[in-house]
């Protein structure tokens, strides 16, 4: 059994763990992730081999405890991951419905995931589609191409970009993805090291290289640097349901489209992408009516 390692990480308090996280889980179902009551555990590759992390929450603070050979360069990492390192003093609620959402909210900080392509590759999967349906895709790429991770926990590392990258593009179509997303998650992955190398660039330009990738576009780009990088300002610009939650949070109106919904958010310039995701957390939703995107199953077409 892996050697098992433990770091207390100091937090500010309010602080909510698993709400903080939760975007990093790819569905109740990921193999790679699981959030319960009292802790959190998150399987991972790294530079120097996979790890088992687990999360407890205590009063002020984190205890992380890290299985695997990449175990010390994950603790290394972890306040990071768990929105320590969030700086929470930049952002200035200007409304009043934002003044609630953040006085019920501030517990919520934002994430710097110790694995780029791995959102990377998540958020590519969520291209168009329906949330279940890029669940269900992430959920049976990492079952049938991936391995037990080190430690406790039974989870399994994510899939290992070097050989998602030598997959042929129709050894995705059972999983749920058609060529164009598989293409886009390939040449990804072809790049991983230098991919994961953007985490020590400034946003500015990681958002530039991430968007310059054939394939990766503003919304993409958004995702990962909000999950990944911690950018404050990324807001997901081509969400299919973002706009009408803006809108209807901050406006009191029921549908808009992305020109309206950063019209609403240019006071947060700079926080837009904090504004985000407080306004995902509180669950604010404007009434519901119309179509909706309708899952689809590629593998039987």
């Amino acid at each position: 059994m892996s050697e098992e390692r433990t770091r207390l990480i100091p937090i500010e308090e309010p602080y909510d763990l698993a709400t903080t996280l939760f975007p990093l889980r790819r569905g109740t179902g990921d193999p790679t992730m699981r959030i319960e009551r009292h802790e959190t555990w998150r399987a991972a590759r790294t530079p120097e081999g996979p790890v088992t992390l687990r999360l407890a929450p205590g009063h002020g603070n984190v205890v992380a405890t890290a299985w695997g050979t990449g175990a010390g360069w994950t603790l290394d990492r972890v306040p990071g991951l768990i929105g320590a390192e969030d700086d929470l003093s930049a952002f200035e609620p200007r409304d009043e419905v934002m003044v609630q959402v953040w006085k019920e909210h501030r517990s919520v900080r934002l994430t710097r995931a110790l694995d780029v392509v791995r959102t990377l590759i998540a958020a590519i999967l969520e291209q168009k589609v329906v949330g279940m349906e890029a669940r269900r895709a992430w959920r049976r790429m990492t079952s049938d191409v991936s391995e037990p991770a080190p430690g406790e926990g039974g989870l399994l590392l994510p899939p290992d970009p070097t050989q998602v990258a030598e997959l042929p593009y129709f050894r995705f179509h059972p999983w749920g993805v058609e060529r164009r997303r598989a293409e886009v998650v390939r040449a990804v992955c072809a790049r991983a090291a230098s991919l994961e190398a953007l985490a020590d660039v400034p946003f500015d330009e990681a958002r530039r290289r991430l968007e310059a990738l054939p394939g990766v576009g503003p919304w993409t780009t958004a995702e990962v640097m909000r999950l990944s990088f911690g950018d404050p300002d990324a807001v997901s610009v081509g969400d299919y349901h973002l706009p009408d939650i803006v809108a209807w949070a901050l406006a009191g109106e029921p549908r808009a489209d992305d020109e309206r919904m950063l019209e609403l958010l240019e006071p947060y310039r700079g926080q837009r992408g904090r504004v985000q995701r407080l306004l995902e957390a509180s669950h604010i939703s404007p009434p519901a009516w119309g179509p909706r995107m309708e899952a689809r199953s590629i593998e039987q077409l």
